[in-house]
């Protein structure tokens, strides 16, 4: 934080940042305060004193916790890593409970396969607080501390974030029984063209994806129903609306029952790697070390 940063002389108090950091996040007054073993008007009185330090809002109040402005996840990312090597060297631990493990990625894997390896944590007093969302903010956000573990469709660039291999995803072509009835032995790659499509957006990147990766040619095609969660395309494939091209671990079930057919099996499927990343200081919770190995021994009978 340089000088042009702050109103006033002198530096700024190193227990506002540490408020400020919990704050950040925990997304809570009353969270951080309890975090610090705090009162709230205390933690209240510190953010006021270093919103007027730094002569701007870092949180946006609302009924239910705060919510970050620019500038506070700016200044996330530039405390996020001092502060926890700090508090490393000191020996803090400002509660006598663990805290939360903050871990995001994408709905329908945290879904359907992050939280039915997870659960069994929680009778060993592991915490969580989940989030959804798309890779590239969720990494920004893990620059910011807001989350302790990331579960990402592709490597961070730079070497600020540590990712591991987590699996790799593979891509099915799939539809309901009826159609693939009616799709036995034609040219699948022009005559599904003709068919409905049901996909996660319009651009239809998974299954442009797989149409140059399989039949290495461009796909030509709309979507009859789009849906922004792949459990949804899911159910509407199942309920016989068209094809798609999904995930083979969300399919597992409804193709083992029937319920859902292969339309195809290329020798090289598309597939899609998947990593765990971790922002720099959360290995200080040891809760996030036990969910960081159980996702990752799980990962090997996906």
């Amino acid at each position: 934080m340089s000088d042009q940063d702050t109103h006033g002389f002198g530096p700024v108090d190193l227990n506002l940042l540490r408020t400020f950091l919990a704050v950040h996040r925990l997304g809570s007054f009353t969270a951080a305060a309890r975090r610090l073993s705090l009162s709230q008007s205390t933690v209240t009185t510190q953010i006021r004193a270093l919103e007027k330090r730094l002569g701007r809002e870092l949180f946006e109040r609302r009924a239910h916790g705060v919510a970050p402005l620019p500038p506070a996840d700016e200044l996330a990312t530039q405390l996020s890593a001092p502060l926890d090597r700090l508090a490393a060297i000191t020996g803090e631990e400002p509660s006598d409970t663990v805290a939360p493990v903050y871990l995001a990625g994408p709905a329908e894997f945290l879904s359907e396969v992050g939280l039915k390896v997870l659960a069994p944590l929680v009778e060993q007093g592991v915490r969580l607080r989940v989030a959804v969302g798309l890779t590239e903010p969720l990494l920004e956000e893990l620059r910011a501390g807001r989350h302790d573990l990331v579960v990402a469709t592709r490597r961070p660039r730079g070497r600020t974030l540590h990712a591991e291999l987590l699996g790799d995803e593979e891509f099915v072509l799939v539809a309901a029984p009826v159609w693939a009835e009616r799709l036995k032995g034609q040219e699948l790659h022009t005559t599904l063209e003709g068919l409905p499509l049901i996909t996660y957006a319009e651009d239809l990147p998974i299954v442009r994806r797989y149409w140059r990766h399989v039949f290495d040619r461009r796909l030509h095609a709309e979507a009859a129903i789009t849906f922004p969660d792949l459990r949804g395309v899911l159910t509407a494939v199942l309920a016989g609306a068209g094809w798609s091209v999904l995930p083979s671990y969300l399919c597992r079930t409804a193709l083992a029952s029937g319920a859902l057919r292969l339309l195809h099996r290329p020798e090289d499927p598309p597939i899609n790697p998947s990593f765990l990343v971790q922002r720099p200081g959360s290995s200080l919770n040891p809760h996030v070390t036990i969910v960081r190995e159980r996702l990752l021994a799980a990962a090997k009978n996906w």
